[in-house]
């Protein structure tokens, strides 16, 4: 089983696949091509995506029961004791630790009176 997910791609690229996959939804093709089949697949994809971004899925011997690679996305499949996992960008801006102001807070402060 093979799956071919298009995002922002060229129509031809997307007419080009129809030959051997199924369109079932705008951009996601899945189908059952030989290995060789598709790999050449693979081979037009990164050629003619252009600014576009692209991800196969294909079946294969591992624990998962699939492997994927991408073209020109952020998301970057890595391996992991065997494992495929995906590593995403951390888009958020690192944080800098802030000290509390000087004092008792309000909580200790109306927990400490409240008792006596």
């Amino acid at each position: 089983m093979t799956v071919i997910v298009l995002t922002n791609c060229p129509v031809g690229l997307r007419g080009f696949l129809t030959r051997w996959l199924l369109e079932i939804s705008p951009g996601v093709f899945i189908g059952n091509p030989s290995a060789r089949i598709r790999d050449i697949l693979w081979a037009e994809v990164r050629t003619y995506a252009n600014q576009g971004r692209a991800l196969l899925v294909h079946t294969a011997n591992t624990e998962q029961g699939y492997t994927f690679l991408t073209h020109d996305h952020a998301w970057h499949p890595v391996d992991t004791e065997g494992l495929t996992l995906i590593r995403r960008p951390n888009d958020t801006p690192p944080t800098t630790a802030q000290t509390p102001p000087p004092g008792w807070s309000a909580a200790s402060k109306r927990r400490r009176f409240g008792r006596q």
